[in-house]
C-alpha cells in the first residue's frame, strides 16, 4: 500500500510539474531589466555635461549642460542664441533606455520659459522621431512660470537613447529657457542585423512538450520598406508567414505543402504602415488552435481561422529573415528577404538571438548575419506647410546637369523644385499634380515643354526622383525606370540658386510662384551636380537658406491608421488631414458615421411616406448596416416585411417512419440585424399556411412532437400558434372552430379529404422561423404542404419612447457616456419654456451639453481639452412652440456640427493637432444637471447615443418628477393627415381619421376614383338628421330635408372625352339644383338654382376643353351668392348668384347619368340624359363623400345604375379598374380595406385591418418561379429573392412603383405582379 501511495505521489508531482511548464509557456519573458513596475528612476540629474547638447546657447553660463531640473549653477538653465522654433536641447542617456515621464522648468529666477515643445528620439543621434502621446496631439504644454515643474506620463513608454525637446512657442516677455528631466529604467535587448542576404533558423528541441499556446515575440527596425520577417510551418499544414509589404505588416495564414505561394489561402490582414522609418516596431503573435492575435506596437489584431482542418501550431523549425523549409533548404520566393534588425526574438520564452551569439546547435545561421544595428546614415528633411523652402546654390556650369533626391509624401499636388535655366533665358519646374510628378521647360522663344510620369508618388513611400541633361537630351528617372525622355534644343544647366517647395516670398520676380503651392512632405538624399547636400549645414547656416523645414527627421504620419472612417468606408489622406469616403455605404458626415436612413417603418410612416420597399438602419449610426425591407403602412401603424429566402412550399408525402423532412429558410437581414428589429416591435408574427390530408395527429400520443421549428437562437420549438408557447395550438383551436372540436388543429383529424391550418407564431423573442422539420409517422397516403410567410413586425418601441420633465429639477441618470472619438446624439423634444439643459455629461474637465438656451436658439457645446467650443443653431420661429423638433449633434476627430429640424447645419472643425478624445467620468443626465439647475420642463422623446436607444420610460417609471410618455402628438403630426383627414391621438403616434375625407389609406391620400360606363350613375341620398357640429350652417356629418345651406364646398376630380357631360347634380325637395356640366364644346358650367321661382343662374367658364381626355381638379365654393370656382390649381374665377343665396332641404347627390325626370334647364337635361363616360374621383360634398361611401358600400345610402368600377388613379388614365360594383337598388355596408398610396391591399379575410397576415392581397397564386436578380433597390434581399405565393393584387402597376419604375418592370416581367 506504502508503494501504492508513493507511486500516486509521483504521479500527482509529474502532472503539476507539466503543468507548470504549460503555464509558463504561455507567459512572455520581460525583455525589459529591472522592476517593470518602478520604471520612474530620474535618468537626466547623474549625467555629465557633455551628454547635453544643443542647436546654440546665449552665453557659456546658458549651455545645454546647465539644464538639469531644479539647478541654479551658470544662469539657471539652458538658453539659445536666438529664440526661434529651428532650437533644440538634446540628451545623450549613454545607452537605450526604457523611457516613461519627462518634466520642464524654465530658466531660475528668470522670464524665461518655454509654453509647448515636441519631444523628438532617436537611437543614433539621427533620423529622429517625433513622440505622440495622442492621436492628433504632437506638442506639451510647458510652462506658466519659471520655477513650476510640470510632468507628463508617457502613455505609452518607449526606448530609446537620444532625446531632444523642440520649443514651439515661450513667454513672450522673455526667451526660450528651460531645464528638463527625464524618467524610466534601464533596457536590455538582444539585436541582430540581416543585411538583405542572411537569415536564421530556429529548430525546436524535439524532446520538449508542445505548450497549449504558442508565443512569438520580436522587434524590427526596416531598411527597406518589404521583406520576409518571420516563417514557420504547422503540424497540419498551415504556414505562417509574417512579411513586410511597402511598409505595410501583413500575416498570411495559409494551407497547402512547401510549395510557395500557399496553394490555399485561409486568411490574409494587413497592419500598420510607414513601417520602413528606420525606427523600432514590436510584434507579438499568439497562436492558440485556431485563433490568432497580432500585436504590433499598441494596435492588436484577433483572428479566428473557421477551418476545421487549420490548426495553428508551429512543427519543429521556424526562419527569422526569410522562408526557410524544415531541414534547412532555403526556398527560392520571389518576394524579399528582410533588410534591417531584429531586436529581442522570444519564442515561448525562449531567446533565440541569445542563443544565435552563443553559436548553439538548434540556430542555423545563413549569410552575414551581425549581432549589432547598424545606424541609418541618410538625413531626411521634413516640409512642415505649404510655404517650407528650402534654398540651394545650383552646380557649376558644365555639359552635364544632374539632379537626384528621394521624396516621400501623401499629397497629390504640390511644387517641388524650382530653378532658372543658368542662361537666364528660361526655367526648369517639377511639380506634383494628381499624384504625378510633371517636368515643365520654359525656353525663351520655345513652346512649354511639359513631361508627366505615369507613377503615382502620393503613396507615403520613398520614391526616387533622378533628372539629367547632357548636350541635346534631357532625361527623367523615377525608382530607376526611365519615365520620360525629350529633346530640347540646347544644352542646359542650373541656376544659381535651386528652390526645393515653396519659394521665398522675395522670389516672386523670379517666376518662382505657383498655383499648387509647396510641396508638404520628407526629402532625402538631395544631390545636385555631383554635390551631395548634407542638412547639417543647413541647421548650422553653413549652407543655403531655408524657411519651416524640420531637419533630420521625416516627420510623416499615417492618419488612416488607425482609421477614423466608419461603416466600411475608404479613408484618403493628404499630409495635413484625412477624408472619409461615404459612397455606397449608407452613411454620411465628415467620418460617415450617421446614417442616411430612418430607423424603421414606424419613422418613415411618420415622414408621410407610403407603402414601398425602403432602406432602414435599426441601430443608427451603430455597427449594424441598412438593409431593405417592406413598410406596410396601415391606418394605425407600421408593419415592417422581411422576406426570407427559403421554398415558397414545402411538400412532405409519406414515407418511412421517423423519416424527417427539413426545410431551411434565410432571410433578407443578418441574425443581428433581425434580433434588433425584433428587439423594437411592438409585435412580430410570422404565419405558417398548411394544406393536409389523412396526417395523423401531431404527436406520437406520449407528448413526443412530430414537428417542430427552429427560431433565431437555434432553440427548437414545438408548440404552433399564438404569443405564449403553452398552448400549442393552431388557430382554429385558439379560436375554437377545428373541424373536429376534439382536436386543436385541422388536420390532426386525420381526414381523408384536404383540409387547412393556419398558424400565426407571434411569441417575438423566438422569431423568425428558421427551419421547420416534419417527421413522417409511416402513413403512406398522408400528405401535406405547407408555405412560411414573411416576418411581419409592427410598430417600434424606440420611436414614441419618451418622458415628461414636469420639474426643473427633474432628471433621468443614465451610465456614463463613452465617445471617445466619436460622439452622436438624436431626439425630439417639446417644450413651451425659453431654455433648458437636454442632457450633459461631465468629466474632470472635458464635458458635452447640448441645451435650449433661448427660445430660438439650441447649442451644441463640448471641451476635449483644447477649450469649450460651441455650436448654435438659430430659428426664425421659436422652438417653444410646443411642437416636436429634431436635434442631431455630432463630434469627432474631425469636427462637430449641430442639426435642428430642417434648418442649415452648423459646423466647426477640429483645431489641427489638438485634442480629439472627449473623457467623461460622471453619469449622464438628460432633462437636467448635476447642479440641479437649468433643469429641462417638457417631453424628450427617442433619444439615441451613438445608435443606442436611451429608455427613458423605464428610468422615468421611478424617478419623482419625471413620468413616462408625452401626450399631444398631432400638433406635430397632424399635418400628415391630408385632404381633411382629422388627426386621433393614439399612446404612441397617431391615426388618420378619414372619415369625412374624400381620400382614403393611412395618411387619407389614396384617390378614391371610379370608372363610369355608359349609362351607369351613383346615386347618393343624404340620410336623416345626426347630430351636427356647432356650425350649423355648414354641413358636418350629414345632411337632411331640413337642412338650409348658405355655403358649401365640392371637389371632384375627372378624365373624359366625352361632350356633353354631367359630372355632377345636386337636388332638394324644394326644387332647387345645382349641376356641373361640360357643355358641347368640352368648356366648364356651373348652374345654380337657389329659388324655385326663378331661373337658374349659369356660368360658362370658357377655360378651354376640358373633355381632353386629361386629368382635371375641380373646387367650387360658394359662399352665400359668391362663388368661386378653381380649375387644376392655378385657374380661380369668381361670380355672383342672382337667384339665392341659400340651397334648401338637399335631397341627393348623382354622379353619372340621371334616370329620373329633372325639372332643369335644357343644357342640364341634356347632360343629365348623356350622363358621364370616364373617370371621377375625390368626390366631395361639404363633408359628405359619396363616391367612397359607394366604392365603400355604405350601406342603403348608396344607388349604383349601370357599370362603375372602383379604378386605382384617375390621374393615371383609364383602363386601371379593378373591382365592378354589382347594379342594384342598393349597396350592403361592408369595410373596404382601402390603405396608402403604393400600398398593398390589405387581407379582406382579417377582421382587423392593421394586422396584416403573410399575404397581402385577397387572392392567392401559386406556381411563382424563383429569380435572381440584381435590382439596385432590391439587392439586400439576398442572392435569390422569392415572393411568397401568396402575393398583393396591384390594382394597377404604377400604384405601388410610380417613383422607381424600374423595379415594377422587374417585378412584372417575372410573373410577380398581376394586372386585372
Amino acid at each position: 500500500m506504502a508503494r501504492v501511495k508513493g507511486a500516486l505521489l509521483d504521479v500527482l508531482l509529474l502532472l503539476l510539474l507539466l503543468l507548470l511548464l504549460l503555464l509558463s509557456a504561455q507567459t512572455l519573458p520581460l525583455v525589459a531589466a529591472g522592476d517593470p513596475h518602478n520604471c520612474d528612476a530620474p535618468l537626466a540629474s547623474s549625467l555629465p555635461q557633455l551628454s547635453f547638447s544643443s542647436s546654440s546657447q546665449l552665453s557659456s553660463s546658458h549651455g545645454p549642460g546647465f539644464a538639469r531640473l531644479n539647478r541654479r549653477d551658470g544662469a539657471g538653465g539652458w538658453t539659445p542664441l536666438v529664440s526661434n522654433k529651428y532650437q533644440w536641447l538634446q540628451i545623450d542617456l549613454g545607452e537605450r533606455m526604457e523611457v516613461t515621464a519627462v518634466a520642464t522648468q524654465g530658466g531660475y529666477g528668470s522670464s524665461d520659459w518655454v509654453t509647448s515643445y515636441l519631444l523628438m528620439f532617436s537611437d543614433g543621434g539621427r533620423n529622429w522621431k517625433q513622440y505622440h502621446q495622442e492621436e492628433s496631439i504632437s506638442g506639451f504644454p510647458g510652462n506658466t512660470n519659471a520655477d513650476s515643474v510640470v510632468q507628463y506620463s508617457l502613455q505609452p513608454s518607449f526606448h530609446t537613447r537620444f532625446l531632444r525637446f523642440l520649443p514651439l512657442a515661450w513667454n513672450p516677455k522673455g526667451r526660450i529657457g528651460m531645464r528638463i528631466e527625464v524618467y524610466g529604467c534601464s533596457y536590455k535587448s538582444e539585436v541582430v542585423y540581416f543585411d538583405g542576404q542572411s537569415s536564421l533558423l530556429y529548430k525546436f528541441d524535439s524532446g520538449a512538450m508542445r505548450p497549449i499556446r504558442e508565443v512569438i515575440f520580436l522587434k524590427f527596425k526596416a531598411m527597406q520598406n518589404s521583406g520576409i520577417i518571420f516563417h514557420g510551418k504547422g503540424q497540419h499544414g498551415t504556414h505562417i508567414v509574417l512579411e513586410l509589404i511597402k511598409g505595410k505588416l501583413v500575416i498570411n495564414l495559409s494551407s497547402g505543402d512547401v510549395n510557395l505561394p500557399p496553394v490555399s489561402s485561409i486568411m490574409n490582414f494587413t497592419l500598420g504602415s510607414l513601417l520602413d522609418d528606420r525606427h523600432w516596431h514590436s510584434v507579438l503573435i499568439e497562436l492558440q488552435s485556431v485563433h490568432v492575435s497580432l500585436t504590433l506596437d499598441k494596435y492588436i489584431h484577433h483572428v479566428h481561422v473557421n477551418k476545421e482542418s487549420s490548426y495553428l501550431d508551429l512543427n519543429s523549425e521556424i526562419s527569422f529573415g526569410e522562408i526557410l523549409m524544415p531541414g534547412g533548404h532555403f526556398l527560392t520566393f520571389p518576394h524579399k528577404n528582410f533588410h534591417g534588425c531584429l531586436e529581442n526574438i522570444y519564442y515561448n520564452g525562449v531567446d533565440i538571438i541569445k542563443l544565435a551569439k552563443k553559436h548553439e546547435s538548434q540556430i542555423l545561421i545563413k549569410g552575414n548575419v551581425s549581432f549589432t544595428c547598424l545606424q541609418p546614415q541618410a538625413i531626411p528633411v521634413t516640409f512642415l506647410s505649404s510655404g517650407s523652402y528650402l534654398a540651394l546654390p545650383g552646380s557649376l556650369r558644365d555639359d552635364k546637369m544632374s539632379l537626384a533626391f528621394q521624396l516621400r509624401t501623401w499629397n497629390k499636388a504640390g511644387h517641388v523644385f524650382y530653378s532658372q535655366l543658368g542662361s537666364g533665358s528660361g526655367s526648369l519646374v517639377l511639380f506634383l499634380k494628381n499624384g504625378k510628378l510633371t517636368l515643365s521647360i520654359s525656353e525663351a522663344g520655345q513652346s512649354l515643354k511639359n513631361i508627366t510620369t505615369g507613377a503615382v508618388l502620393s503613396d507615403g513611400l520613398w520614391h526616387s526622383v533622378s533628372l539629367s541633361a547632357k548636350g541635346s537630351y534631357l532625361s527623367l528617372v523615377i525608382d530607376g525606370e526611365a519615365s520620360a525622355r525629350t529633346l530640347i534644343s540646347v544644352g542646359i544647366y542650373l541656376g544659381d540658386t535651386c528652390y526645393f517647395g515653396a519659394c521665398p516670398d522675395n522670389s516672386s520676380s523670379l517666376g518662382c510662384e505657383h498655383s499648387l503651392g509647396g510641396f508638404q512632405g520628407c526629402l532625402r538624399l538631395i544631390s545636385i551636380g555631383e554635390q551631395v547636400v548634407d542638412p547639417t549645414a543647413l541647421q548650422q547656416g553653413e549652407l543655403g537658406s531655408f524657411s519651416d523645414l524640420q531637419i533630420d527627421s521625416c516627420g510623416i504620419i499615417d492618419r488612416c491608421l488607425p482609421s477614423h472612417c466608419e461603416h466600411g468606408s475608404r479613408c484618403t489622406q493628404s499630409w495635413d488631414t484625412f477624408s472619409c469616403d461615404c459612397e455606397g455605404t449608407g452613411y454620411t458626415g465628415t467620418t460617415c458615421h450617421s446614417s442616411l436612413y430612418e430607423q424603421s417603418c414606424e419613422a418613415h410612416r411618420h415622414r408621410g411616406s407610403p407603402s414601398g420597399l425602403y432602406y432602414i438602419d435599426v441601430d443608427g449610426s451603430g455597427p449594424l448596416a441598412p438593409f431593405l425591407v417592406y413598410c406596410n403602412m396601415t391606418a394605425d401603424t407600421a408593419w415592417t416585411v422581411i422576406q426570407h429566402g427559403g421554398p415558397d412550399v414545402v411538400t412532405v408525402r409519406g414515407g418511412p417512419e421517423g423519416h424527417m423532412h427539413s426545410a431551411n429558410f434565410s432571410y433578407a437581414a443578418s441574425a443581428a440585424q433581425l434580433h434588433a428589429v425584433v428587439e423594437v416591435a411592438e409585435h412580430c408574427e410570422q404565419q405558417v399556411d398548411l394544406q393536409c390530408r389523412t396526417s395523423g395527429p401531431s404527436d406520437t400520443g406520449d407528448g413526443t412532437s412530430l414537428s417542430w421549428w427552429v427560431g433565431r437562437t437555434n432553440e427548437t420549438y414545438t408548440y404552433w400558434g399564438g404569443y405564449l408557447p403553452d398552448p400549442q395550438k393552431c388557430t382554429c383551436g385558439l379560436e375554437g372552430n377545428c373541424i373536429d372540436s376534439q382536436y386543436h388543429c385541422n388536420c390532426d383529424a386525420d381526414w381523408n379529404e384536404w383540409t387547412s391550418d393556419t398558424i400565426v407564431l407571434s411569441h417575438k423573442e423566438h422569431l423568425p422561423v428558421t427551419e421547420m422539420v416534419v417527421t413522417d409517422t409511416g402513413r403512406p397516403h398522408s400528405e401535406a404542404a405547407y408555405t412560411l410567410g414573411p416576418l411581419l413586425c409592427q410598430g417600434d418601441k424606440s420611436f414614441w419612447n419618451s418622458a415628461s420633465f414636469n420639474t426643473e429639477a427633474s432628471y433621468l441618470h443614465f451610465p456614463t457616456f463613452h465617445g471617445e472619438l466619436t460622439a452622436d446624439v438624436h431626439f425630439l423634444f417639446k417644450t413651451a419654456i425659453s431654455s433648458g439643459v437636454f442632457m450633459e455629461n461631465l468629466g474632470i474637465t472635458d464635458f458635452i451639453r447640448i441645451e435650449l438656451r433661448a427660445p430660438t436658439e439650441v447649442t451644441f457645446s463640448f471641451d476635449v481639452g483644447n477649450g469649450p467650443c460651441e455650436l448654435t443653431v438659430q430659428s426664425p420661429t421659436p422652438f417653444n412652440d410646443n411642437r416636436w423638433h429634431h436635434v442631431r449633434a455630432e463630434r469627432n476627430v474631425k469636427g462637430a456640427s449641430l442639426q435642428v429640424d430642417q434648418l442649415p447645419q452648423k459646423t466647426q472643425s477640429t483645431p489641427a493637432d489638438g485634442h480629439v478624445r472627449l473623457q467623461l467620468n460622471s453619469q449622464l443626465f438628460i432633462g437636467g444637471t448635476a447642479s440641479r439647475q437649468k433643469g429641462f420642463l417638457g417631453c424628450i422623446r427617442s433619444l439615441q447615443v451613438n445608435g443606442m436607444a436611451l429608455d427613458l420610460e423605464g428610468r422615468a417609471i421611478m424617478t419623482p418628477g419625471v413620468e413616462p410618455g408625452c401626450p399631444g402628438h398631432c400638433s406635430s403630426y397632424g399635418h400628415l393627415c391630408r385632404n381633411g383627414g382629422r388627426c386621433q391621438e393614439k399612446h404612441r403616434g397617431i391615426a388618420c381619421d378619414c372619415a369625412f375625407s374624400a381620400y382614403d389609406g393611412p395618411l387619407c391620400s389614396h384617390e378614391i376614383s371610379a370608372y363610369f360606363e355608359a349609362g351607369s350613375s351613383v346615386t347618393y341620398n343624404f340620410q336623416e338628421y345626426s347630430p351636427l357640429s356647432e356650425n350649423t350652417s355648414y354641413l358636418a356629418s350629414s345632411l337632411h330635408g331640413d337642412v338650409t345651406l348658405s355655403r358649401e364646398t365640392i371637389t371632384l376630380s375627372f378624365r373624359t372625352t366625352q361632350t356633353p357631360c354631367l359630372l355632377l347634380y345636386v337636388s332638394s325637395f324644394s326644387e332647387e339644383y345645382l349641376s356641373v356640366i361640360l357643355a358641347n364644346n368640352g368648356s366648364l358650367q356651373v348652374r345654380y338654382k337657389l329659388d324655385r321661382h326663378r331661373n337658374a343662374d349659369a356660368f360658362n367658364f370658357d377655360l378651354r376643353n376640358l373633355a381632353d381626355g386629361h386629368f382635371h381638379q375641380l373646387m367650387i365654393n360658394r359662399e352665400e351668392a359668391v362663388v368661386s370656382v378653381k380649375v387644376n390649381q392655378s385657374t380661380k374665377r369668381q361670380v355672383v348668384l342672382s337667384s339665392g343665396a341659400e340651397f334648401n332641404a338637399v335631397k341627393s347627390l348623382i354622379l353619372g347619368k340621371v334616370s329620373e325626370p329633372l325639372d332643369a334647364d335644357p343644357e342640364t337635361q341634356q347632360a343629365a340624359t348623356r350622363g358621364f363616360t370616364g373617370c371621377l374621383s375625390s368626390v366631395r360634398f361639404g363633408l359628405e363623400v359619396p363616391l367612397k361611401a359607394a366604392l365603400n358600400q355604405n350601406g342603403a345610402r348608396v344607388t349604383v345604375q349601370g357599370s362603375v368600377a372602383a379604378a386605382a388613379h384617375c390621374a393615371e388614365g383609364l383602363g386601371s379598374a379593378v373591382r365592378k360594383l354589382s347594379p342594384g337598388t342598393s349597396i350592403g355596408a361592408g369595410h373596404s380595406g382601402s390603405t396608402e398610396d403604393r400600398q398593398p391591399l390589405p387581407n379582406t379575410d382579417r377582421s382587423d385591418p392593421g394586422i396584416i397576415g403573410e399575404n397581402f392581397g385577397s387572392w392567392n397564386f401559386t406556381g411563382f418561379k424563383k429569380i435572381n436578380y440584381h435590382s439596385p433597390l432590391l439587392h439586400t434581399f439576398g442572392k435569390t429573392a422569392k415572393l411568397n405565393h401568396q402575393i398583393a393584387l396591384i390594382c394597377h402597376p404604377l400604384t405601388v412603383f410610380q417613383d422607381d419604375f424600374q423595379t415594377f418592370v422587374f417585378l412584372f416581367e417575372n410573373k410577380f405582379i398581376f394586372e386585372i
